[in-house]
């Protein structure tokens, strides 16, 4: 059987889109009301979808977190519905070459201490190889 990785993208499509309705100036000059649409959750759809449920597919989301890592990347994994989901604090990486991060499956969460970002990417790819083994 051959195995498939699915990535969720580093730069991930937003959450919500801007209505496509037409934003009109009034006379009184109101500020305008903005409505969001909410997009389709590509990942949690693919988690969903045969191939993974299956086994064929092994998905994997990431979650850049400002705060409370561990409570907000367990419950984005349930709603997306991946094995395992990566996460971090986001803002504490920007302009560092270094990195800490939490993996969170249904077992529980486990700590990559805080490395070189090279380390780091290197110590999840072997995870993620050792869990598409089993």
């Amino acid at each position: 059987m051959r195995l498939s990785l699915l990535l969720q993208p580093l730069l991930p499509i937003g959450e919500s889109r801007k209505s496509l309705k037409k934003i009109k100036k009034t006379a009184e000059g109101d500020t305008p009301d903005l409505a969001f649409t909410e997009n389709p959750d590509i990942l949690a759809e693919v988690a969903k979808s045969a191939r993974a449920q299956n086994g064929e597919l092994f998905c994997i989301g990431f979650a850049a977190e400002s705060h409370d890592l561990q409570k907000n990347a367990q419950a984005k994994r349930e709603k997306k519905g991946v094995p395992l989901l990566v996460g971090n604090i986001g803002p504490a990486t920007f302009g560092s070459d270094e990195n800490a991060l939490l993996l969170v499956d249904a077992q529980g969460t486990q700590e990559v201490p805080q490395a070189n970002k090279l380390a780091l990417a290197r110590k999840l790819v072997a995870e993620i190889a050792q869990r598409m083994a089993h």
